[in-house]
């Protein structure tokens, strides 16, 4: 039976916390991404500097939302800290945002990677949007059971992704002799261009992206105003050790050539080490970590449609919680619902495309937020547990970097970013119907 709570259950501990920052941030991606980053920049020093570089951005944006959660310990993070700071229509549009685009599409793509990469290592004879819409569905099921049964399912999935991670890098410094360009000194770097640079930091970032998510279940965390700020901090800092590992083991084992050259450079690197074995085990790593990532999206992003319920700018029902397991069900299943339709329709791909511009214009926004709420608190004489180091500055240029990310995405993806921009506009007289609504 469901009823009308405002209540959740606090059962996640820093531990589980730790690794829903971390599930949020690592899917497929580093398994990938390097070989990117590569094209762009052909040098070692390059490399690891654009995946330094985005560590360090990562690390400050880690700073403003653990400051946040801190001084705003609220289902929802971002929604709550913009509805706050700005008005309920711009923390609505995120909101609608996150459903029709980022949260939805983002998870709808992972969704059909693990697929392909279960069907390669089970030789099912099953469509990858039905395998897909399988594991969606699983999950979704998972997480309406409580909340420590979804964190307890993410965690393990965590775990398993580090080992993936830490296999992969053992593997390629103990296996495999070092690749004969594997030098840091590079002739090369004065031969690099800005845009260059510029390129080689997009998918760095997308690939650091998602700690923010982690906020979402602010009000189920124990002890929220010590214990998420140490989560943020502890997840995103391994992240990026964990990150710039695979870069050095990729940069090892492979010339710059041989990496910009594949899509599949984890798989490449275990296969030298260990031949088939290898690949089928980083296979099976990469499989695992896109379903930790589905665990997490699922367990997480429905508490912002459940606070958008309990403002009365949702249908009532998406605001309530079960009586025994205190759980936003209703929420979770549409979550689910909505990645499974989009995974069926086959349109995850371009939907994927204008999801990154829309992700980093409300990242750059919930960092402003900041400036507003910290002005509120200081009048009310209230001090926040977790300050950011170097604020305003620091703010500030993760505020900026936003900006330029989005400005890159709509100037290479013109059309499909227009695409996320008129469905955000779309949310607007969405948001006016349901204030309507409310009143009457």
């Amino acid at each position: 039976m469901v009823c009308v709570m405002t209540t959740f259950a606090r059962r996640i501990g820093l531990f589980d916390a730790t690794m829903i920052v971390m599930g949020g941030i690592i899917g497929s991606g580093i398994f990938m991404n390097p070989y990117v980053v590569a094209r762009a920049v052909h040098t070692p020093v390059l490399i690891l500097a654009a995946w330094a570089i985005g560590g360090v951005i990562a690390i400050v944006g880690a700073f403003i939302y653990a400051e946040l959660s801190a001084r705003r310990p609220h289902v929802g993070g971002q929604y709550a800290y913009i509805r706050e700071a700005y008005h309920p229509a711009v923390a609505f549009v995120y909101g609608w945002g996150l459903l029709l685009v980022t949260q939805t599409g983002g998870m709808a793509a992972v969704a059909v990677t693990f697929a392909r990469y279960f069907t390669e290592l089970t030789h099912v004879r099953i469509a990858d949007a039905g395998v897909a819409s399988l594991a969606l569905a699983v999950l979704t099921a998972v997480n309406c059971l409580g909340v420590k049964a979804g964190s307890s399912v993410q965690s393990a999935l965590m775990i398993m992704k580090i080992a993936a991670i830490l296999l992969l890098v053992f593997c390629g410094l103990l296996f495999i002799p070092a690749a004969s360009d594997v030098s840091l000194q590079s002739g090369a770097a004065s031969q690099m261009s800005a845009t260059a640079f510029g390129a080689a930091l997009i998918p760095v970032l997308f690939a650091y992206g998602g700690w923010q998510t982690a906020n979402f279940i602010a009000g189920e965390v124990d002890a929220p105003e010590r214990n998420l700020p140490r989560a943020l901090l502890l997840g995103v800092a391994g992240v990026v050790i964990l990150y710039l590992a695979v870069n050095v083991v990729c940069l090892r084992a492979l010339s710059v050539d041989q990496l910009a050259a594949t899509t599949t450079p984890a798989t490449d690197v275990m296969r030298k080490a260990l031949g088939e074995a290898g690949a089928t085990l980083i296979a099976a790593g990469i499989a695992v970590s896109t379903l930790g990532f589905l665990s997490q999206g699922i367990l997480t992003a429905p508490r912002v449609y459940y606070a958008m319920a309990n403002d009365g700018l949702f249908f009532k029902t998406i605001g309530s919680l079960d009586r025994r397991t205190k759980v936003p069900v209703a929420a979770v299943v549409l979550q689910g619902v909505f990645a499974i339709l989009i995974t069926l329709s086959g349109r995850y791909e371009q939907i994927l495309n204008y999801v990154v511009s829309v992700d980093f214009i409300f990242f750059g926004l919930a960092a402003t937020c900041l400036f507003e709420l910290r002005r509120r608190d200081a009048r009310s004489n209230i001090h926040a547990s977790f300050n950011v180091p170097g604020h305003p500055w620091t703010t500030v240029l993760f505020a900026v970097v936003c900006i330029l990310v989005t400005f890159n995405t709509v100037y290479r993806y013109p059309e499909n970013t227009l695409i996320g921009f008129a469905i955000l506009a779309a949310g607007i007289p969405v948001y006016l119907l349901w204030k309507t609504r409310r009143i009457a």
